[in-house]
């Protein structure tokens, strides 16, 4: 009898058994790999480019962007910002610069044409350069602060150590997040009060084909209050500086924005937009300090040497001494006073 129920028990446990591996799922059959296509995040980011989908979880937060797990436009973004914006700005900064270092050498400074004379005349006044030194002096260090985010992990970095440019970058992210109104602000005041000196006209189109009179033995050409170079100056700033001003309210304040994608944009527009309108006023730093003699002195102290205003803007002179009845030019010692 015990050894019937031996056997019994025997073919029980062999039935489980057998019963057991025909039920067993196939996955569990071998070791999961974890280098398997199907979980790639390779596979799933080619899966997703060109689609602009978006790989999404879940959240309990009221922000729906909180959500985006993967994002195949940041891929993008990342590769701009890394390496297109930088080479973006070694050309255009560093070419300027390396421009007007030939440019130097080769023209020297311009002189005032029969050199400076006793008499001068008020070519700005204190509001004027008010507005210009409030935009000039926001835009330099927003160009500072600027291009520390884009060069200076690797310029920056390697001088001072992590921690120092760690601190460093943390002020000049509120510099330029605070300053960014100033420069708004700047950019609004300019266009009001000087817009009506710097419509573009056919005495422009002569200047340019004169090249503005900076070749060597050229002549200066005739020009208004602002010479032709000096409106290009102007409208660009005034243009680049509205869509940098427009583009930075909204990575200032993201929520305005309808998303991610959007930003990104708003991003790209910003850093190349900056980077050329530092290019610009690079050379227009340039012309109003070492390249021109007497040029400083009319966002100095607002009055100009009178032999400088007319070799440079011999129409707004005549224009002002008409006006003026012969007052508006000085002597150097009453221009002093």
């Amino acid at each position: 009898m015990s050894r019937l129920i031996s056997k019994f028990l025997m073919a029980l446990a062999i039935g489980l058994f057998l019963s057991g591996a025909m039920l067993t799922p196939s996955f569990a059959q071998g070791p999961v790999n974890p280098t398997a296509r199907s979980v790639k995040e390779e596979d799933l980011m080619k899966a997703l480019k060109g689609s602009g989908d978006a790989v999404s979880g879940r959240i309990s937060i009221q922000d729906a962007n909180a959500a985006t797990l993967i994002q195949p436009d940041g891929q993008s973004w990342r590769a701009f910002k890394d390496g297109t914006l930088p080479r973006i700005g070694a050309i255009a900064v560093l070419g300027m610069v390396i421009a007007l270092g030939l440019f130097y050498a080769m023209r020297g400074k311009i002189k005032i044409d029969g050199g400076p004379s006793t008499q001068r005349i008020q070519r700005f006044g204190g509001f004027d350069r008010f507005v210009h030194w409030l935009t000039a002096s926001s835009f330099i260090v927003l160009g500072l602060t600027g291009l520390n985010v884009t060069f200076g992990r690797s310029l920056v970095l390697p001088l001072v150590g992590p921690e120092a440019f760690t601190s460093l970058s943390i002020f000049s992210k509120y510099l330029h997040n605070y300053l960014g109104f100033a420069f708004m602000v700047g950019i609004l005041l300019m266009f009001l009060i000087w817009v009506k000196d710097n419509i573009p006209s056919s005495v422009d189109v002569a200047w340019f084909k004169a090249g503005g009179g900076i070749l060597k033995g050229s002549h200066h050409p005739p020009a208004k209050r602002f010479n032709g170079g000096q409106k290009l100056i102007f409208w660009t700033v005034i243009i680049g500086g509205a869509l940098m001003s427009l583009s930075g309210w909204h990575l200032l304040f993201p929520n305005l924005s309808t998303g991610v994608a959007e930003l990104q944009f708003h991003s790209m527009i910003h850093g190349v937009i900056a980077m050329l309108i530092i290019a610009v006023i690079i050379a227009h730093i340039y012309i109003g300090s070492v390249g021109m003699e007497g040029a400083f002195d009319a966002m100095g102290s607002g009055d100009v040497d009178l032999n400088w205003a007319k070799a440079h803007h011999s129409l707004w002179v005549e224009e002002e001494i008409k006006k003026s009845g012969g007052k508006a030019v000085v002597s150097g010692a009453a221009a002093a006073e």
